[in-house]
């Protein structure tokens, strides 16, 4: 028999993040999360998420073993504002049963039906900021800090019950030896004297902390017209601020700003800390903080975690800028390999960016969803 209950208390939701940590114990390409993390965006008094988003968590039981997880979410901005009567699933993981799944999301559709919702869609997390999808293929490559991993079964649990594809996400790499600087090096000075652009290099946090708000009010206004995207709230900005960007090398934060100061792109690039998380498995002291920090400094592996252009700039070569700014970076930090975060695969703009370096898609992943 299998028991669901809610993990409404600190205790439960520590199981709750743990979970998994049993579930791929040992697992080569799972990347750990840091258990800290992660609960503090389960808390609603520190996660500014919940102040347009609710969420429920939930634990599956058998024979007094957790052999199951899942999060139920509704976000409100997205329901009212673009009126996409949704109900999201995620922090999804689960044993090979589908019974475990279907009792999970059994917990996902009464909510929904609660609110009058139309159907359901995940995996999904309460933004576009965190992680999306089930992996589909691409098992055997290491994951990420960013994403999430699962084991093939996943998807065949969703659609044994019904589940159809929503949206693809394709995450592609290529070699740093791929980049060559004459596809941007004669065509960056063209575009700085045409549209009287500057790049923007930093060495301290401090400094880009005083562009931060307007590399989010640029990235709410360049990936407005995507399908899946709700905009980042003021409230928010402040939450990421101190989450991501304190995290992140200040070389790896590139901005083009116009004649009058204002942004009008921007570009953030992480080094990889796969492997780091997984020796610090999950846990940041004794020894987690030092590999982080380690994998910070001396990675030779980056992931292109965000890239904004203002619309109005679009398809006009600044992006040239941004890559001729992290090629110099690259160069000097001897980096070997790129890769990129998941991309909507209709993203048809994006995916053109890279075509000069022969990116490989190494990994696909996609929302389900279903009518409630």
């Amino acid at each position: 028999m299998i028991i669901i209950k809610e993990a409404n208390s600190k205790a439960l939701l520590k199981e709750y993040v743990k979970f998994p940590f049993s579930l791929y114990k040992k697992h080569p390409y799972w990347v750990p999360p840091l258990i800290q993390e992660e609960l503090d965006s389960f808390d609603k008094t520190k996660n500014p998420a919940f102040e347009s988003a609710e969420a429920y968590f939930y634990l599956a039981y058998k024979d007094n073993q957790i052999v199951g997880r899942i999060a139920a979410i509704i976000n409100w901005d997205e329901v009212n504002q673009q009126e996409k009567k949704k109900v999201r699933f995620g922090w999804w993981d689960v044993v090979d049963n589908v019974e475990v799944t279907r009792a999970l999301l059994e917990k996902v559709h009464e909510l929904g039906k609660k609110n009058n919702l139309e159907y359901i869609e995940g995996p999904m997390g309460f933004s576009n900021l965190d992680k999306v999808g089930v992996l589909t293929e691409g098992f055997n490559e290491l994951g990420s800090m960013i994403t999430w991993y699962n084991y093939p079964y996943y998807k065949d649990h969703l659609e044994q019950m019904g589940y159809v594809k929503e949206k693809e996400y394709l995450e592609s790499k290529f070699p740093f030896a791929n980049v060559k600087p004459e596809f941007f090096e004669k065509i960056v000075p063209i575009i700085k004297k045409r549209y009287q652009l500057k790049e923007m290099n930093f060495t301290s946090t401090k400094e880009i902390m005083l562009y931060v708000d307007k590399m989010f009010d640029l990235f709410n206004k360049s990936y407005a017209n995507l399908s899946s995207f709700v905009a980042i709230t003021d409230v928010q900005k402040d939450y990421f601020k101190k989450k991501y960007i304190s995290f992140i090398n200040p070389e790896y934060i590139k901005f083009v700003m116009d004649k009058d100061d204002e942004m009008v792109a921007f570009s953030i690039v992480m080094p990889s800390f796969s492997r780091a998380l997984q020796k610090a498995n999950g846990k940041l002291f004794p020894f987690g903080f030092y590999h982080l920090l380690k994998a910070k400094k001396e990675s030779k592996e980056v992931l292109f975690y965000l890239i904004g252009v203002a619309p109005e700039y679009q398809n006009k070569g600044v992006t040239a800028i941004l890559f001729e700014e992290n090629y110099l970076t690259f160069t000097e930090k001897g980096i070997l390999n790129c890769i990129r975060t998941p991309e909507l695969e209709d993203n048809i703009a994006v995916q053109q960016l890279w075509k000069h370096f022969d990116p490989e898609v190494f990994r696909r992943r996609r929302t389900y969803r279903k009518e409630i």
